[in-house]
């Protein structure tokens, strides 16, 4: 298995797509449940973390990050926390989003594949199921997929959760 690169700026290939995985706080509803998901992404707990694929284009115009996401249609609904909880599937949805810049901690380069990466995104996209049952078919599951369908590198997730605790 191929373990993940985790390159400096000047080791990446220029004129190709940059290929990055992160990680945020999973969402929760308002109050002790939101508190709660802070907390543990303070403490590195790798298993509350939302992972999603970022891509920084090489092409111009001055090119913004998208990022690529699986995540519940409502995240913050009660309902939707409970049966999550219950391990029951829930509405899933595929989010295309833009970011100004690369963050700075929780983010780590994969590769850049020698194809127009969001358009293999887009194409992923297609056939990706959007019924949600967390540690079955959830955000590991997608970021995975994606990113090996991307660069060829299999389970991203567990290379990075064992290079220096995979978060930081």
């Amino acid at each position: 298995m191929a373990m993940v690169s985790l390159l400096t700026k000047s080791a990446i290939t220029k004129g190709r797509d940059e290929v990055y995985v992160m990680a945020v706080p999973l969402r929760a509803t308002k109050g002790p449940a939101q508190l709660l998901m802070s907390t543990a992404y303070s403490l590195n707990l790798w298993d509350l973390h939302h992972f999603m694929v970022l891509i920084k284009p090489s092409s111009p115009p001055p090119p913004q990050a998208l990022v690529f996401d699986f995540q519940p249609k409502d995240p913050e609904n009660i309902y939707v926390a409970l049966d999550v909880i219950a391990g029951r599937p829930v509405p899933g949805v595929l989010l295309m989003r833009k970011l100004r810049e690369l963050p700075r901690s929780k983010c780590w380069y994969v590769g850049s594949p020698n194809v127009d990466a969001i358009d293999v995104a887009c194409e992923f996209n297609k056939s990706w199921k959007t019924d949600l049952r967390v540690g079955h078919h959830d955000c590991r599951d997608y970021t995975n997929g994606l990113i090996e369908y991307l660069t060829g590198q299999k389970d991203v997730l567990e290379c990075l959760r064992r290079s220096n605790g995979g978060l930081g």
